[in-house]
């Protein structure tokens, strides 16, 4: 896939009481208030994978509103960004 200019990539992967919860449904909820696009994914060691590409600033706004929704049960998260693919037509609950 070709870098999109001006849009970036995020990894986060959550971690903490954040399956069984509603986390994944709550993200693609709460990504339908932004222009962002990717999947949100439960992991099989317990975390919950949130990809998601936009602007940065679309990416910061659907994540802090999605950790402040959550925040009762986010213990951790890591963060890896890198560049938009553009491979994703819309935001989507993985299994």
């Amino acid at each position: 896939m070709v870098a999109q200019a001006g849009l970036q990539q995020r990894e986060v992967l959550f971690s903490g009481s954040v399956q069984g919860v509603g986390f994944r449904y709550t993200a693609r909820s709460i990504a339908h208030g932004f222009d962002v696009r990717g999947y949100v994914k439960n992991l099989s060691d317990g975390r919950v994978q949130v990809l998601v590409e936009g602007t940065p600033a679309q990416i910061e706004g659907f994540l802090g509103a999605l950790k402040s929704q959550m925040r009762h049960y986010i213990s951790g998260q890591e963060q890896v960004s890198r560049p938009a693919t553009g491979r994703w037509a819309g935001f989507e609950v993985r299994f």
